[in-house]
């Protein structure tokens, strides 16, 4: 039986132009059917009355059990596992991570003293510099990993950062008591399903003056999931199960307990910058991945894993370098209570 292209990309043997063309092919088609979507208003109402996640041990495990060793190798200097800001054609992965995280916080309007939840919070990044750059800020931060707590709570340990707890939760049965005087979440509402319902939970942790800071990726116009059935779902199947694309304006439409006080787009090319500086690493170190793959993984299974991972990473680099970045990009909001 003739394996199919995605199959043959897997395996290695397609190289990585070719690989991107049919990426770019398959970003044509999407386009095509974004067209075809039903009315946006429907989407969130139905998603309204729906659960406020769905597969999240799936989406953990494609992403967040992964050994940390991989993600030290392939991101940053601070692991941050999303977009960075390249101010300069000059600038490095680590500046990026940097400008990015600066960026953030400025438009979160952190200070110092405040009390934070970073929710959602990765490997740290936002987390650390928070904590180094405001020593009188007490920072919770919340992941679905138990790997990333223990990360985290070790890189703590090792800059002297005594202001930071670290919470290992799944975001659709996370509560509590506290209240914040800002929550934070960089890429993580794009694993959300019931915005409505997230919304109005964070509106209860939030003081009276409190305030949320979003940071997603999506499409200019155009909400839709992201599916598993299918070789054009591949996405869906292995790094985004039970994800969505938020639209551009689509967190606007959940303003019942927060109202957006601030919006701002990121050009898409820092994300494909971003993605190519990834596999950059990925590949400078692929001898050591590979048999870190192995360690649980039969050396095919391992090999064919990582190279998902390359593909991974081409996938998104022409996902948000498409259109010169103004298709596919960042959303970044500020929300205050209504």
């Amino acid at each position: 039986m003739a394996l199919s292209a995605i199959a043959l990309a897997e395996s290695g043997w397609v190289p990585d132009a070719l690989v991107r063309r049919g990426i770019r092919r398959m970003l044509d088609k999407r386009i095509t059917e974004t067209k075809q979507l039903p009315d946006q208003t429907q989407l969130a109402e139905s998603l309204s009355n729906g659960p406020l996640l769905v597969n999240a041990n799936e989406a953990n495990c494609q992403h967040y059990e992964v050994p940390p060793d991989f993600f030290q190798a392939v991101l940053g200097a601070y692991l941050k596992y999303s977009c960075g800001l390249w101010a300069s054609e000059n600038s490095t992965l680590d500046e990026s991570e940097v400008e990015m995280l600066r960026l953030t916080a400025e438009r979160a309007e952190i200070s110092d003293g405040m009390r934070v939840l970073d929710l959602g919070c990765g490997w740290g990044s936002m987390t650390t510099w928070i904590a180094q750059n405001w020593p009188n800020c007490q920072i919770t931060s919340v992941s679905n990993s138990a790997p990333q707590k223990h990360f985290i709570e070790n890189r703590c340990r090792e800059q002297g950062l005594e202001n930071v707890s670290v919470l290992t939760a799944n975001v659709a049965d996370f509560d509590t008591e506290q209240r914040f005087d800002r929550v934070v979440s960089i890429e993580m509402f794009e694993h959300v399903r019931n915005h409505q319902l997230l919304m109005s939970r964070i509106s209860r942790w939030l003081e009276p003056d409190g305030k949320l800071f979003v940071h997603v990726f999506c499409h200019r116009h155009s909400a839709y999931l992201f599916e598993t059935e299918g070789e054009e779902n591949w996405m869906g199947r292995h790094f985004f199960t039970g994800g969505m694309m938020p639209s551009a304006d689509w967190l606007t439409k959940f303003d019942a307990d927060l109202r957006t006080q601030e919006r701002w787009s990121v050009n898409g090319n820092h994300y494909a910058r971003t993605c190519d500086a990834w596999l950059q690493k990925l590949d400078a170190d692929r001898t050591q991945l590979a048999q870190l793959f192995r360690v649980d993984l039969g050396r095919a299974a391992a090999d064919r894993q990582l190279q998902r991972w390359r593909m991974f990473f081409m996938a998104c680099a022409e996902l948000f370098r498409y259109q010169n970045g103004q298709e596919w990009f960042v959303e970044h909001y500020r929300f205050q209570r209504s």
